[in-house]
């Protein structure tokens, strides 16, 4: 009667295994439309509709440069099973200095903005948090052109890293007083840059994703 009882568990276990449904760990991180993102396939997002990218002088102040025209592309390096980090190459990260603004005293506009250094790492998790690594060595930098009286200055800004925050809400990347300090240009560069900006919808092959 034990064996028989133990014949019959083992059975019914192995047949509600054959049963069960696809597991949460079959969907990998990244999904568009319920498909997966594949290796190769390219992110790509604009600021957010009504947004712009600002670079303020600090956390709560409102000097600096706003910007209503940024874009990125990334290339997918690698999409595990959820729960997970999938992994990209942030080749492209631009500004459209047409649409810049500043109001730095003693600055009359704004000739350039130029990612320095790539391509960087980024990572997405499940929980939504996006992290932009540069190469090993090196930094997240940027480089913005300033128009003045006395001519064009360029201000050099470094940072360790991002930390951004990805939402299904409306398929979008944020990132929030990330901090930049500078390490070359005059006086009228400000000290520290903190950069805000809001990119969505991020969208592979034109249909938006979904981080899982």
């Amino acid at each position: 009667m034990r064996t028989r009882t133990l014949l019959t568990l083992t059975a019914a276990v192995a047949a509600l295994g054959l049963a069960a449904p696809a597991s949460a760990a079959d969907t990998p991180v990244l999904t568009a439309g319920g498909a997966t993102v594949a290796v190769g396939d390219v992110l790509n997002a604009s600021l957010a509709s009504g947004t712009a990218a600002t670079f303020y002088s600090s956390a709560t102040g409102t000097s600096g440069i706003s910007c209503t025209s940024s874009a990125f592309s990334a290339t997918v390096t690698g999409n595990p099973a959820a729960p997970g980090t999938a992994t990209e190459s942030l080749t492209s990260h631009t500004f459209d200095t047409s649409g810049c603004t500043t109001n730095v005293v003693g600055v009359l506009g704004v000739s350039g903005i130029t990612v320095d250094n790539l391509p960087y790492t980024t990572s997405v998790s499940s929980d939504g948090t996006v992290s932009v690594t540069p190469p090993a060595g090196s930094t997240v930098q940027s480089t913005v052109k300033l128009r003045t009286l006395l001519g064009t200055i360029n201000c050099v800004y470094r940072a360790p890293g991002l930390t951004g925050k990805a939402s299904n809400a409306d398929h979008s990347i944020a990132f929030t007083n990330q901090q930049f300090t500078k390490v070359s240009g005059s006086s009228l560069c400000f000290a520290n840059a903190f950069f805000t900006a809001k990119y969505a919808p991020v969208t592979a092959n034109g249909v938006a994703v979904d981080v899982n």
